[in-house]
């Protein structure tokens, strides 16, 4: 298990590498001179070319690409981000600001979406051929269609605009006002979750369709043990390694759907940050989102991954 997860480790510095080498050189190919987004029309006109030299050196954009990306990767691995050059303050700072607010997002969204997602799966795959089967696959089949965007405005209007029973904007903290924080996080997160909610389940459905046909299945039958039992048991252990799979891909699902969510019910967390810094052409802000993105996602399938011998003890990973 050790020489598997040092193995897994590397492989994924060696990920971490391609993706932020890619970000770093693709930003630099967006048209336009980040350094004239910064100023007003009042400074532009009064900037000579030694001003603007003098300026890209200062930020470190005078140097050739590869002197800026394996500087800034030296210093990341040090902990430091730089500094973001539309903002003027530390890119680690702000990501501490907003990476909590995804996360409180996300982890509610996830916890939903898997819960929800495979109690659907399991009712329709024990009652196969029923009126619940029918009704838990044909919400799943819905939940998959529809945009979370569009659901999201659909939500501000019926719930917050006609009703008015949630707020349709913003964000407070749990720590101060945990009833409007809970509020306020009840239309965000059902967008997010929603799509993956209904993957779950058919992913489930069908997964445990295959589990329980098998010959082990038909003999706890056979001696008479409860319903209960034997899907708790026996058959929900075995059909979960293709539903852990999938749920460590919906991390990266709820961080991109994060960009649409938070733009839609203005909270800000990094799906909001990072689209500001591109359209800012903010590069130090943009590298390390991504960075600290892809790391999480990273561990989250590292852990997927090692869940694979608790769930199956046939697993192994000499």
């Amino acid at each position: 298990m050790t020489t598997y997860i040092l193995r897994r480790l590397i492989e994924a510095v060696f990920v971490l590498l391609i993706l932020t080498c890619l970000v770093f050189f693709c930003m630099r190919l967006v048209p336009g001179d980040p350094i004239f987004l910064y100023m007003d029309s009042t400074d532009v006109n009064m900037l000579t070319p030694e001003k603007i030299a003098a300026l890209k050196h200062e930020l470190g954009l005078d140097q050739p690409l590869i002197v800026q990306y394996g500087r800034w990767l030296a210093n990341a691995v040090r902990g430091d981000l730089g500094m973001s050059l539309f903002y003027s303050d530390r890119v680690s700072k702000m990501i501490a600001e907003r990476l909590p607010v995804t996360i409180h997002l996300g982890i509610f969204a996830f916890i939903l979406s898997s819960v929800v997602g495979i109690v659907l799966g399991i009712v329709a795959a024990v009652r196969r051929g029923r009126w619940l089967d029918t009704v838990a696959t044909l919400a799943a089949n819905l939940f998959i269609t529809i945009p979370m965007f569009w659901l999201g405005i659909l939500l501000i209007l019926a719930l917050g605009l006609y009703a008015g029973i949630l707020p349709i904007s913003g964000y407070t903290s749990p720590f101060e006002d945990f009833w409007l924080s809970t509020k306020q996080l009840i239309m965000p997160v059902l967008c997010l979750a929603v799509g993956s909610m209904g993957s779950n389940a058919r992913l489930t459905r069908t997964s445990m369709l295959e589990v329980i046909h098998q010959d082990y299945i038909r003999t706890a039958w056979s001696k008479g043990l409860k319903e209960k039992s034997i899907i708790s048991k026996h058959a929900l252990k075995n059909s979960l390694i293709p539903v852990v799979t999938v749920l460590g891909l919906h991390i990266r699902i709820i961080f991109g759907g994060a960009v649409l969510i938070e733009t839609v019910f203005s909270i800000p967390g990094m799906g909001s940050l990072m689209v500001d810094a591109t359209f800012n052409k903010d590069y130090t802000l943009v590298q390390g989102g991504v960075m600290v993105v892809a790391i999480i996602v990273i561990l989250s399938n590292l852990i997927v991954d090692i869940s694979y011998g608790w769930l199956d003890p046939r697993v192994r990973y000499d």
